[in-house]
């Protein structure tokens, strides 16, 4: 049976009704332009085939009633009029989060009876979270009519995420689930919010290897880095890092500590990266997309220092079996998570092979291999 309709027999056994809407939000992969986005930066993301699903039908009151098909069909159930942060059930607080920001904008909608499920890893690096957003907020906007853009829409994720949830994300990874365009990366300037696609071409497949490294430290680590970039975009008299070039940053240096001075040459020098991985796919330039996401990589590890032995090892012997035929670099906020790879649909089976034949015996750990397509967003 098909995960959406094994979610439409779940909802007919606990409603005693058939679902009224199908919803799918997709995760999304970053190619390049890491930790940029709370920067002020670029980034060049694509929506993938994995996502949230959900069925659901609309109620004539205000209680909203949730069932999370992947985690033993556990129900959560609240009012629109009573939203409190739940300790207990906190996979509910996206979902509690993203209906508190949209009742600012719409106070009078509806509640729903929900059957939500999704496929994007855990822990992975490759956006659950904002994907399970997206969709609640497209679901009620669509059983209640209500207007609600692509746009709009991730901004009241992140702000969920942001106030409700606890967690500093940039705008990213909403907008993907959004707005993504099927073949295509979107370049999303993130401080006007401009979006560009780039067709990403036929010839090359979109591989994700989940290096399954547990991703202990994220949170205190990744607003540490948040802290570093914001002190350094400070003394040099900026609002953020995007209107930093390396020069003004070479005549700061002295007021900056060590870290703070790697931080942001990480994201000055990762900006002009993702500009230019722009231009190179629209070019079809493989050897020049090789190149950026090798740079992008380095500087993650020396620069930004985000990434683990495990998933350098494994950038490695990818790299080695791409040269500068395909690309490769860790993807997500670091950590543990995954390594995204360009690659040509011929090298595809190679790229397998090897982290089969080396990244357990090297790690003692197994590598999950995904090779994906970029697809529609929820919105688009």
């Amino acid at each position: 049976m098909s995960r959406i309709a094994n979610l439409r027999q779940l909802f007919k056994e606990h409603f005693s009704a058939e679902g009224q809407l199908e919803i799918h939000a997709p995760g999304r992969v970053n190619l390049i332009g890491e930790h940029t986005d709370y920067n002020g930066g670029f980034v060049l993301p694509a929506a993938i085939n994995f996502g949230t699903d959900i069925v659901a039908a609309i109620r004539d009151d205000l209680m909203v009633k949730v069932v999370a098909a992947d985690l033993g069909q556990s129900i959560v159930e609240f009012s629109l009029d009573d939203i409190q942060f739940d300790k207990v059930n906190t996979w509910s607080n996206y979902v509690r989060g993203v209906l508190l920001a949209l009742r600012k904008v719409f106070p009078d909608f509806k509640g729903a009876n929900l059957v939500v499920s999704g496929n994007v890893p855990q822990g992975a690096g490759l956006s659950s979270s904002a994907s399970f957003e997206v969709a609640i907020l497209k679901c009620f906007a669509a059983l209640n009519e209500l207007p609600l853009d692509g746009v709009k829409a991730a901004l009241l994720g992140q702000e969920a995420e942001n106030e409700f949830v606890g967690c500093s994300c940039g705008i990213m990874d909403q907008l993907i689930s959004a707005m993504g365009k099927q073949g295509h990366a979107m370049l999303l300037d993130c401080e006007s919010l401009e979006i560009s696609h780039s067709t990403i071409p036929e010839e090359l497949d979109l591989i994700i290897i989940n290096s399954n490294v547990k991703r202990g430290l994220v949170d205190s680590e990744y607003n540490t880095r948040r802290q570093q970039c914001e002190s350094a975009a400070k003394a040099m008299g900026l609002e953020t890092l995007r209107g930093a070039d390396l020069s003004l940053l070479e005549s700061h240096q002295d007021k900056v500590s060590n870290d703070e001075y790697r931080r942001a040459k990480h994201v000055i020098t990762e900006n002009e990266r993702t500009l230019k991985m722009f231009d190179a796919l629209n070019a079809s330039d493989m050897g020049k997309m090789s190149q950026l996401m090798r740079a992008s990589h380095i500087s993650m590890r020396d620069d930004f220092e985000v990434t683990t032995p495990q998933i350098d090892y494994l950038v490695e012997i990818i790299d080695e079996q791409l040269g500068d035929k395909g690309g490769v670099r860790m993807t997500g906020g670091g950590f543990g998570g995954c390594v995204v790879a360009l690659a040509p649909s011929s090298l595809t089976e190679s790229v397998k092979s090897v982290v089969t034949a080396k990244y357990t015996d090297k790690t003692g750990l197994v590598a999950d291999v995904f090779v994906c397509s970029a697809e529609q967003g929820a919105f688009a």
